[in-house]
């Protein structure tokens, strides 16, 4: 089986839950992958006090690089990541990226991850959309991004706000190429 080295940066938009039901996930099934590195930004961390309080990012136990580096293997191409997730991914990093802007580590990841051709997921938590995140959303999706949403499902009747999550971050996990087991729509095992 292919182990994927993995990058997630997650920055200051609403959904820190998200992110951390990510990690979790990715823990579970480690043995896809080789290395997981995250990156957060400065409101990322203020988010996530706000949001979820007392779960400790520090606490993770994959590899934390501050987003004011460019010394993570993940910022040139040479260091061979394999996916790049933004969860939650805020529209002003959105726009950012959209527009070449490369000034932090994860804008300068995903730059890499684009140029590469590598596979890069954002996972946009705004609404409504306006204009201009239409726009950006569509330059990135263009340039090879997979923009998925921070959308919940509900096919399979969701009971709690932790299975509502599943829904998404279960829909990351197969898009950056990890086997998994989640609902799938009308298979007689879910």
């Amino acid at each position: 089986m292919i182990k994927l080295k993995i990058v997630i940066g997650i920055t200051g938009a609403s959904g820190a839950i998200y992110a951390n039901d990510l990690i979790s996930k990715l823990e579970k099934y480690d043995e896809q992958v080789e290395q997981l590195a995250v990156v957060f930004t400065d409101q990322a961390l203020q988010v996530w006090k706000h949001e979820l309080g007392d779960i400790d990012p520090g606490t993770l136990k994959f590899r934390q690089y501050p987003n004011d580096s460019f010394f993570a293997p993940f910022a040139s191409g040479s260091g061979n990541f394999d996916v790049m997730i933004i969860c939650p991914c805020s529209m002003g990093t959105i726009g950012r990226i959209s527009s070449g802007i490369a000034n932090d580590l994860i804008a300068r990841t995903a730059d890499v991850m684009l140029k590469e051709r590598r596979k890069l997921i954002i996972v946009p938590r705004e609404t409504p959309y306006n204009t201009i995140h239409l726009k950006n959303m569509l330059e990135l999706s263009q340039a090879g991004a997979i923009i998925c949403p921070a959308s919940p499902s509900f096919y399979n009747n969701p009971q709690e706000i932790g299975e509502l999550v599943g829904t998404v971050t279960e829909r990351i996990l197969k898009l950056a190429g990890l086997k998994i087991e989640s609902f799938e729509w009308m298979n007689s095992k879910a």
